[in-house]
């Protein structure tokens, strides 16, 4: 299964070293700082996130996939993919489905994409295409996960196609999503070290 996911760049000032802080050193930091740098601070903490989130859109109008990088979440798919694997994907209307093909989708009623192979297609006369999905690490195919009553997937349920992958990277995403304490300690001592930090 795959879950989106998104990675910020931070671009690092030349010169800076980063350092160990207490807690109250931190406060004292915050303290001594007047308004004026304090502003520069959040300005360009800022200015990273819209950086990211800017990257992140472009990423999806350049591969047509409303989510172009999502993590593999359980080993349905091994030895293609394996837990924490990095997908990137794209969703180009134009490109024909075809059997043996690795896609994500969604189903009715999951909150969480599927990522898995195509193994039927059904092409109608009219040109419509229906498709059948299967684990490669499963015993059956995914009818069973569709919605009640539904034995096919259609282009419309597809999130995007898997065009490459890293092996693992993903692992930092699903600790974070399993345990929220630490996540959101790593996105506190982030956004207070983007605050502090002085340029040399």
């Amino acid at each position: 299964m795959g879950r989106q996911a998104q990675g910020q760049v931070v671009r690092l000032h030349e010169g800076i070293q980063p350092r160990n802080r207490s807690g109250l050193d931190i406060f004292g930091d915050l303290r001594k700082m007047n308004k004026r740098q304090l502003y520069y601070q959040v300005l360009n903490f800022a200015m990273i996130v819209s950086s990211a989130l800017m990257i992140w859109k472009g990423l999806i109008v350049l591969t047509g996939s409303e989510s172009p990088i999502v993590v593999v979440l359980s080993g349905s798919m091994e030895p293609a993919f394996h837990r924490g694997d990095l997908l990137f994907l794209t969703n180009f209307r134009e490109d024909p489905i075809r059997a043996g093909e690795i896609v994500v989708f969604k189903v009715e009623g999951r909150d969480i994409p599927i990522v898995h192979r195509v193994i039927k297609v059904h092409e109608k006369d009219n040109g419509d295409i229906k498709f059948l999905t299967k684990g490669d690490n499963n015993e059956v195919d995914d009818r069973g996960l569709y919605k009640e009553g539904q034995n096919w997937l259609e282009k419309k349920d597809v999130v995007g196609r898997a065009r490459g992958f890293l092996p693992y990277v993903g692992m930092v995403t699903i600790i974070m999503n399993d345990y929220p304490k630490f996540k959101y300690a790593l996105l506190a001592v982030m956004g207070a070290y983007v605050l502090l930090k002085r340029e040399s």
